[in-house]
C-alpha cells in the first residue's frame, strides 16, 4: 500500500543542487584534475575566527544563547539591522520592521505564505532562482515566467501586460542569482511604482547585497516614506558572514506584515538560532572592515571571470556579478547533457540553464551558471582552460 503523497509536491522539481551532487557520486578525480565545482553559491570556508570565538564565548557561557527566543528573532539584531538599513539606504526603518529567520529561504517561505494562497499567481523574471520556484509549487501558486532577454534585466512595461486580477507579487533579486546581474536603480523604481499601482507586493531578495560593484546604495526604495506599504526586502547572513550552517536572514516589511510572518515561523522553527543570530550580530558590530575585503575579492574574481571568457570561442557572457556568471555555449547539446558530461570529461560540475528555465523554455538548454566565489583566479584560469578544450 502506498501512503498519499501531496499532487503539489509530487509536481516540484527536486532540488537542483543536491541533483547536481548526484552526477559526482562514484566519480574518481585525478590529483593532477581534481574537481572544480561551481554549482553552489555558498562559502565554504568557515567564519573568520574573531567571529567563531565570539560564538564559542556565547555557547560556553550564555545561557540564553540555548533557550528558545523571541520568534521573530533578538531584539538587539533587529535594532541593528534597522539602524544600518537605515544609514545604507537613506531613509527609515524601525526595528518592528525587521524579523529574523532561520536563512533567506526560510524569509521568502514565510513572507509569501502571508501573500499568496493556492490559485493565486506571482511574477519571476526568468532565468530564477529555483527554490522561489519550487516553494511556489509546493504552495500550489502559480510561477509567471517573465522573460529578461539577452541583458537579464526585467522591464517594469512587459510584467505591467503580465499581472492580472489572480497576481500578488513580483519577486526581483539584484544581484541577481543566477544571472551576476546588478538591477539598476531605475528598474527597482519602476517595479515599485508598478507594483503600488497594482496593489501588489514588490519582493526584493538582496542576498547578495554586500558584494554589488557599485559604490553607495544600490536603490532608493527605502526613501520613500511610505516603503513598506509596497516592498519586502530579503536579505542573508550566509554569504557576507560565512554563517552557512547557523541559517540566519532577515525580512524588512511592515510590522502589520510580520505580524503575519510570525505565524508562519511560530509554527516552523519557532524562533532563529539563537548562536546564529549572536554571530550575526556580532559581525555586524565588528567585521565591517573584514567583509569590505570580501567584497574586494568577490570583485576580483569577477575581473578574472570577465577577462578570461574571450578564451572560450563561441560562448556568450551573459552576466555577471556577486557569486554568478551565467552563459551561453554554442554546442548543439543541450545544456543538462553537456553539464554531466562535463564531469567525467573535464572534472567541472557547474548547473545547466535547464534548472532555471520553465521546461518549455528553449532558452534554457543553451545556458549555464557559473558560481565562481569559491574559485580563486588561478582556478578560473584552469576552469577557462578546461572548457576551452573540450568538444561534444
Amino acid at each position: 500500500m502506498t501512503l498519499p503523497l501531496n499532487p503539489a509536491m509530487r509536481a516540484t522539481d527536486p532540488p537542483p543542487v543536491m541533483e547536481a551532487r548526484r552526477w559526482i557520486e562514484g566519480v574518481t578525480f585525478s590529483a593532477d584534475r581534481p574537481l572544480i565545482n561551481v554549482s553552489q553559491a555558498a562559502p565554504v570556508a568557515p567564519p573568520p575566527l574573531p567571529l567563531r570565538q565570539a560564538l564559542a564565548e556565547a555557547a560556553l557561557n550564555d545561557p540564553q544563547a540555548h533557550l528558545y527566543g523571541p520568534v521573530l528573532g533578538l531584539p538587539a539584531l533587529r535594532a541593528e539591522i534597522a539602524g544600518q538599513w537605515s544609514a545604507a539606504y537613506g531613509g527609515r526603518v524601525d526595528p518592528d520592521q525587521v524579523a529574523i529567520t532561520q536563512g533567506c529561504n526560510q524569509a521568502f517561505t514565510a513572507v509569501m505564505s502571508t501573500l499568496a494562497g493556492p490559485g493565486d499567481e506571482v511574477i519571476l523574471p526568468t532565468p530564477w532562482y529555483f527554490n522561489h520556484k519550487m516553494w511556489l509549487d509546493m504552495a500550489s501558486v502559480m510561477a509567471v515566467p517573465l522573460g529578461t532577454g539577452q541583458g537579464l534585466i526585467p522591464d517594469a512595461a512587459e510584467a505591467a501586460r503580465m499581472i492580472t486580477p489572480k497576481t500578488r507579487a513580483i519577486v526581483l533579486v539584484s544581484p541577481n542569482n543566477p544571472g551576476g546581474v546588478e538591477y539598476p536603480a531605475e528598474t527597482l523604481a519602476a517595479f515599485a511604482i508598478l507594483c503600488r499601482a497594482k496593489g501588489i507586493a514588490l519582493v526584493v531578495d538582496e542576498t547578495y547585497r554586500d558584494f554589488d560593484s557599485r559604490s553607495g546604495r544600490p536603490h532608493d526604495l527605502f526613501t520613500d516614506p511610505d516603503w513598506a506599504e509596497t516592498l519586502i526586502q530579503l536579505y542573508s547572513f550566509s554569504k557576507a558572514y560565512r554563517l552557512t550552517g547557523h541559517r540566519v536572514g532577515s525580512i524588512t516589511a511592515s510590522a502589520g506584515r510580520l505580524a503575519e510572518v510570525e505565524k508562519f515561523l511560530d509554527t516552523v522553527a519557532i524562533c532563529p538560532s539563537q548562536l546564529g543570530q549572536i554571530g550575526a550580530l556580532w559581525g555586524m558590530r565588528n567585521l565591517g572592515d573584514w567583509v569590505a575585503g570580501e567584497r574586494l575579492e568577490i570583485l576580483a574574481r569577477r575581473k578574472a571571470m570577465t577577462s578570461g571568457f574571450a578564451a572560450l570561442r563561441g560562448w556568450k557572457l551573459r552576466g555577471c556579478g556577486a557569486y554568478f556568471a551565467y552563459v551561453s555555449h554554442p554546442f548543439d547539446l543541450s545544456s543538462d547533457v553537456i553539464c554531466k558530461r562535463l564531469v567525467t570529461e573535464c572534472s567541472v560540475l557547474m548547473l545547466p540553464g535547464t534548472m532555471f528555465q520553465p521546461a518549455d523554455f528553449a532558452s534554457g538548454k543553451s545556458e549555464m551558471r557559473i558560481a565562481f566565489a569559491n574559485v580563486d583566479a588561478a582556478g578560473i584560469a584552469t576552469l577557462f582552460d578546461r572548457l576551452s578544450r573540450w568538444r561534444p
